[in-house]
């Protein structure tokens, strides 16, 4: 993807977290005042992963906020304070935490994602294994299935190729059998080695 020209400038065509200048994109920060235009950062592919919660955090990548968190960027403020509140039961994110300032207004925009009252769980799609799933995987059905609806009946053993996980919910995927795209529980797949 490519970068748009203004953001380039900004970021200095570097993650704004990290500094990684590898597999950088656009990342939209969520809940964002509808005043503000300027809600996006330039994110590595690590950064953007634990921010999406699709991946562990790692505490030893953050500790890059130490500098972040000093940006003139208010996005980038915005989402240093959301990190660092994820990461608050170390001691070094706590004591960054209480040095940073935001004023009121980025305070509640920072506020508003609900991030400083959750702690660092990370919302994965597991299949019955604890074996981490992602879009474009392929699995096997460990259980039959019939479909809700459908005549069909997914056996034991089916594999299913190019999965799509379903966002709001990390218990279910979906896939193609037979031709027909069905919901599928996490908890009755396995994931195929490559």
């Amino acid at each position: 993807m490519k970068l748009p020209e203004d953001l380039k400038a900004r970021s200095n065509n570097s993650c704004e977290m990290c500094s990684a200048t590898e597999g950088l994109s656009v990342y939209e920060v969520p809940f964002s005042p509808e005043s503000r235009r300027d809600a996006e950062i330039v994110a590595c592919d690590k950064c953007r992963a634990q921010l999406e919660r699709k991946e562990a955090l790692d505490p030893q990548h953050w500790q890059c906020l130490a500098t972040s968190m000093w940006s003139e960027t208010p996005v980038v403020q915005v989402v240093s304070w959301r990190m660092l509140n994820r990461l608050r039961k170390e001691a070094w994110a706590a004591e960054q935490l209480d040095m940073m300032y935001l004023d009121d207004e980025l305070l509640a925009w920072a506020k508003a994602s609900g991030e400083h009252e959750n702690d660092d769980v990370v919302e994965l799609h597991l299949d019955s294994n604890g074996a981490v799933l992602q879009h474009g995987d392929t699995v096997v059905l460990t259980k039959s299935l019939d479909v809700k609806g459908s005549t069909l009946n997914a056996k034991m053993g089916t594999v299913v190729k190019n999965i799509r996980l379903v966002a709001e919910n990390t218990e279910q995927i979906e896939g193609k059998i037979e031709g027909q795209v069905i919901v599928i529980l996490t908890k009755y797949v396995r994931k195929q080695n490559a």
